[in-house]
């Protein structure tokens, strides 16, 4: 049954007639075109698809687009800030943090819902807020040095 759905996404205000159970990853890819966050598992347990939603890192393939009523969402394509990239990006990008780049925005969503929660997390707390997203490239060491050193400029 679908059902008006009014939430923030990016800074900008969105209305969308959509079925309440249809996922977030389904609506931000297909319906918005923003094809940033990626499918992975569609288990929420590989962290591609990882959005914020109201400061929290949160797994959209599961996620339910009645649960982002009223909230505000924020996608890889809304962390920069007109042509300037976000430290993460920039951080990731410099490091070779992103070897195939599909995991990428995922982590790097993930890591900032990390810095939002913990502006200077020890590299302890970082290799265990990272834990739960997947990198089949094995560039967990530098993603791990990118979190370092964005945390320290951010």
């Amino acid at each position: 049954m679908k059902e008006t759905i009014r939430f923030r996404l990016n800074g900008q205000p969105k209305t969308l007639k959509t079925d309440g159970d249809r996922k977030l990853l389904w609506v931000l890819r297909t319906d918005l075109g923003l094809t940033g966050t990626k499918y992975g598992c569609g288990e929420s347990l590989c962290g591609s698809c990882t959005v914020i939603v109201d400061g929290e890192a949160v797994r959209t393939c599961q996620l339910p687009m009645s649960a982002v009523q009223g909230k505000e969402v924020i996608t890889i394509e809304g962390l920069a800030e007109g042509n300037a990239i976000h430290p993460l990006q920039e951080e990731f990008a410099n490091r070779g943090a992103l070897q195939c780049g599909f995991c990428t925005p995922g982590m790097i969503m993930n890591a900032y819902g990390l810095l939002l929660a913990n502006k200077r997390p020890s590299r302890g707390e970082i290799v265990e807020g990272m834990e739960e997203n997947l990198c089949r490239c094995g560039a967990h060491q530098r993603i791990v040095e990118a979190i370092e050193a964005a945390s320290r400029r951010v």
